[in-house]
């Protein structure tokens, strides 16, 4: 809660360079921030987001340049790795709380309700970062710097953070790798990219055009530069005319142009993730009547039944401690169901990422953990680090000294390189820069595997998967087709008096309600006669049938706008006749897109 009354600036950066072993976090970084502003911080895993933060906050003093705080601001922070005081959870919150009922309260929104009189020093990683985040969000403050604040919250506890900055009258530094909070939240973002800075106005949206545009403007600068160094080089070969002699100045002028070379762009294209899929079979694995419960306890779910494919694309949805992980840990085989029976093909070979990923040696260096130690490193190991990133410099640097998004890079890596055909994917998105999650998108997109995902991050969730599971910890788990966003319209349409109701149930009882006594009969209600994975797949193939088809239409109408103010009336002719084509060919697509999504989801009740 920000307790100033009147605009004030709360911290001026000026000229601020920080190093590491080897090369430059960022240099020369120059910004002010007042109340009222809204700044995210984005970069790629290691330019440096966090510890800008400590320089900003004054945990740590920068190596050139000066940081100026206002008079009296107050600083409330979410550091990566929080530190919690001893006690229990609540008495941690309700210490640096302004009004001790606020403390209960923001903790309860963040998921930690059943463990406010639990110890600190017994809560899991991700537990004691939404303790610290409760922490900074009930105390007083006129700044507010967040590192991180997404990771290990859940969809709803999401939502409701955004609400709540949103709200915050004070200054806000964010850095997020959630792409709907940052456009939601910020309203300027400073880019870190290999020791420069940039700051965009605007959210995501607004940092992706500016980025976007400054590599155009590169690729025209470097056209430009070719173009000059060619007429230079020319004018160098020349002899010089006789009695003279070719001016120094101008020779060394020519020289540094015609050896400068462009910068690359910090990534280029997706690597070369795919490392030789295995075949899989048609059946990966047959869940029947699965339930788990720890001992002494409520069973987590009860009752599962499904069935995953070689062409599963789903996500696993649910409030934190509903089961989510757990379920991937019985698919996995880390774990035995309590009920039930899992019945993996035989094909399969399954590649975990979970949260915690693979256990690293931080004295070990980075080439060295390709090969687990067992073997030295070979150029098809160098060349595959590089692929995700790791230059020749970063492939000789002790682990200890990546940052955290670096090492779940790794981490990551080194599952792909395990050559699996079933991903099961934990959190993904905690702690990777939004380039890798971009490219890791694309990635999954042709990937031949099957994916299982659980996630928070809603536009990962929207881009990768076809279906969702709902876990809510009351029901039974069901499939949902459509993906997330569908799923989450039905949720939203469901919301009665602020309280969230099942939008598969909300929808089966309004159905009954509404339904005629001739109604029974109608081909709507008719049991499909094709399987859920089969209409899946029809599914996907015709949304990238509609989404080719619009860009067609979209080319045509610029085409046929243009064609409109030249006169060309025989080109327009033409030109309107495939649109109006291409239009009929789309709304029968999207009809058919309506008609296999009711049927997929009665196929999945």
């Amino acid at each position: 809660m920000r307790r100033s009354l009147g605009p004030m600036i709360c911290v001026d950066v000026d000229r601020v360079t920080m190093t590491r072993p080897g090369r430059p976090l960022f240099t020369d970084v120059s910004l002010t921030l007042s109340t009222g502003d809204r700044l995210g911080i984005v970069g790629l895993n290691g330019t440096g987001k966090s510890t800008l933060l400590s320089v900003l906050t004054g945990e740590v003093e920068p190596e050139s340049g000066a940081v100026r705080r206002g008079r009296g601001v107050q600083i409330a922070t979410l550091p990566q790795r929080p530190v919690l005081p001893s006690g229990t959870v609540l008495a941690a919150v309700e210490a640096v709380a302004e009004r001790d009922w606020e403390a209960a309260a923001v903790l309860d929104h963040l998921g930690m309700a059943s463990l406010t009189e639990a110890d600190t020093g017994r809560l899991s990683g991700g537990q004691a970062k939404r303790v610290a985040l409760a922490r900074a969000l009930v105390a007083p403050s006129d700044l507010l710097v967040l590192d991180e604040p997404t990771n290990h919250l859940d969809i709803d506890a999401i939502a409701w953070l955004e609400d709540r900055l949103d709200s915050y009258r004070g200054g806000l530094i964010l850095v997020t790798h959630d792409r709907h909070v940052l456009d939601r939240v910020t309203t300027r973002v400073l880019e870190l990219d290999r020791g420069r800075s940039y700051l965009h106005d605007g959210g995501y949206s607004g940092y992706l055009e500016g980025r976007a545009l400054r590599e155009e403007q590169a690729v025209s600068q470097e056209s430009t530069r070719k173009n000059l160094a060619r007429k230079e080089l020319a004018w160098l070969r020349r002899g010089a005319p006789a009695r003279t002699s070719k001016p120094k100045a101008r020779i060394e002028a020519a020289t540094t142009l015609v050896e400068t070379r462009a910068e690359p762009a910090a990534r280029s294209g997706i690597p070369d993730l795919y490392l030789g899929t295995p075949r899989l079979g048609d059946k990966v694995a047959e869940i029947t009547d699965v339930s788990f419960g720890y001992e002494g306890a409520a069973p987590l779910f009860s009752n599962l039944e499904l069935m995953l494919d070689n062409r599963e694309r789903l996500g696993l949805i649910g409030p934190n401690g509903a089961g989510k992980s757990t379920l991937l840990d019985l698919i996995a085989g880390r774990r035995s169901p309590t009920v039930g029976t899992i019945d993996t093909g035989s094909t399969v070979r399954i590649g975990y990422y979970d949260q915690i990923g693979v256990e690293l040696d931080p004295r070990q260096r980075v080439r060295e953990a390709i090969t687990g130690g067992r073997r030295e490193p070979d150029w098809q190991d160098s060349a595959l680090l590089e692929s995700f990133w790791f230059d020749g410099d970063a492939q000789w640097a002790p682990i200890e000294l990546l940052s955290g998004g670096e090492r779940r890079r790794l981490q990551l890596l080194l599952v792909l390189a395990q050559k699996p055909n079933v991903l099961l994917l934990d959190e993904p998105t905690n702690d990777l820069d939004l380039d890798t999650l971009r490219v890791l998108e694309e990635f999954l997109d042709d990937w031949p595997g099957a994916l299982i995902v659980v996630s928070h991050d809603r536009a990962f969730l929207e881009r990768t998967v076809a279906d969702v599971i709902i876990m809510d910890g009351h029901t039974t788990p069901s499939r949902r087709p459509g993906g997330y966003a569908a799923w989450e319209e039905k949720r939203r349409s469901s919301m009665v008096r602020g309280r969230i109701s099942d939008p598969g149930k909300s929808a089966s009882k309004s159905s009954n309600r509404t339904k005629s006594p001739g109604a029974a009969t109608s081909p709507v209600n008719k049991k499909p006669t094709r399987s859920a994975s089969t209409l899946r797949f029809l599914i996907k193939d015709l949304e990238k049938e509609i989404k080719r088809l619009t860009k067609v239409k979209d080319r045509l109408e610029t085409k046929v706008a243009e064609l409109a103010t030249s006169g060309n009336h025989v080109d327009l002719t033409t030109s309107g006749a495939e649109l109006t084509a291409v239009i009929s060919e789309l709304e029968s697509a999207e009809e058919q897109w309506l008609q296999l999504t009711d049927e997929a989801e009665q196929a999945s009740n």
